[in-house]
């Protein structure tokens, strides 16, 4: 009976999702991030572009929400190694998080006179804004089709639900939503109890995402008008990513920004949790079921930033649920995705001669 209600949830939520798989198009994604604070947004960019090159998604922009000149230079180092240095990035200027983070600075690295990894654009402060390259990339896609993963702060789609016609659409920002976004996977809020990290008794948690710009997020979960897909701090938090992988499975080549992003972030070895990976994972692949799905209901971010949810008949969100025995499953393909190689990366022989 259990199995036949997560079913009819899943059929309800997402016919839209599953509409693009029966006729096999790339889902066109939006990736907004802030990239810099951790180091899953590197993994999960990585896993985009594998899940690109295998023809399920076309990546149509990054947007930032780290406040950091370097954040942007360093999307386009890692869109540029998978080979993919196109891709439009935008960035905001609200002074969320404006620190460099520990692996930002790679965006600055050189190797003999040359980046490290090379890469066009040399700081966010000449990059476009995050507004302008998110109603860019929804004005040319198709009606019903985009879907955003959001795994940083609400920031940029706040303000892009807040903003007027102009030269890129007659078109506002919500109604451009309404018109051509048909799912948001966002990373944040906490659905269970988490344990305490000193004490270990669970207590009801402030998740990070949420918290560090709250009026946004405030904004942005009680304006938007599609259907919002929740994955909570506790399904990353127990979905780790094994450092094995980042020791075996990226040395094709001697310097790749995934691994270095990870080292760099916390001194090795460390299993890091896999939040914003998740948000990817179910958002490109519904139909795989990694995950259960709560009933339908409505999320609402209070003013100290702790999130509630109240089930109702045809609410626009849901929360992921993780069950035991669907972890061994969800963590393989979450490595096996962001541990890919670009399709024209050299074998780890040729390369290392």
């Amino acid at each position: 009976m259990k199995r036949l209600f997560i079913s009819a949830v899943m059929c309800l939520f997402v016919p839209a999702v599953l509409a693009a798989e029966e006729t096999h198009q790339p889902i066109p994604v939006i990736f907004d991030t802030d990239i810099g604070n951790d180091c899953d947004d590197v993994l999960a960019l990585a896993m985009l572009h594998a899940l690109e090159s295998r023809g399920e998604c076309k990546l149509l922009a990054v947007t930032i929400t780290k406040d950091h000149e370097l954040a942007a230079p360093f999307t386009d180092c890692v869109n540029t190694f998978y080979g993919r240095g196109d891709i439009p990035i935008g960035v905001c200027r609200s002074g969320v998080t404006p620190e460099a983070g520990k692996f930002n600075v790679l965006a600055a690295a050189e190797e003999n006179g040359h980046f490290r990894f090379p890469h066009d654009l040399k700081s966010g402060k000449t990059a476009p804004d995050a507004v302008a390259i998110l109603r860019k990339a929804l004005v040319d896609a198709e009606d019903g089709s985009v879907v955003i993963c959001q795994v940083g702060f609400s920031t940029n789609l706040a303000n892009l639900i807040d903003s007027p016609a102009d030269d890129i659409s007659p078109l506002s920002g919500k109604e451009l939503v309404e018109k051509k976004v048909r799912l948001l996977s966002v990373m944040a809020a906490a659905f269970t109890d988490i344990p305490d990290h000193k004490t270990g008794e669970p207590k009801r948690y402030r998740e990070y995402n949420v918290f560090k710009d709250i009026p946004s997020a405030r904004r942005l979960f009680s304006n938007w008008p599609t259907p919002i897909l929740w994955s909570g701090f506790e399904i990353g938090l127990n979905l780790t990513y094994p450092y094995d992988s980042i020791v075996h499975d990226f040395d094709y080549v001697e310097h790749h920004p995934v691994a270095e992003s990870y080292n760099l972030y916390i001194t090795p070895p460390h299993n890091r949790p896999t939040w914003d990976l998740t948000s990817v994972l179910v958002a490109i692949r519904p139909e795989h079921r990694y995950f259960d799905l709560s009933p339908a209901g409505r999320v609402t971010i209070e003013e100290d930033g702790y999130s509630t949810f109240e089930p109702m008949e045809n609410g626009r969100d849901r929360y992921l649920i993780l069950r035991d025995d669907q972890k061994a499953r969800a963590t393989e393909a979450l490595t096996l995705l962001s541990s890919e190689p670009p399709h024209n990366a050299t074998s780890p022989s040729s390369d290392k001669r």
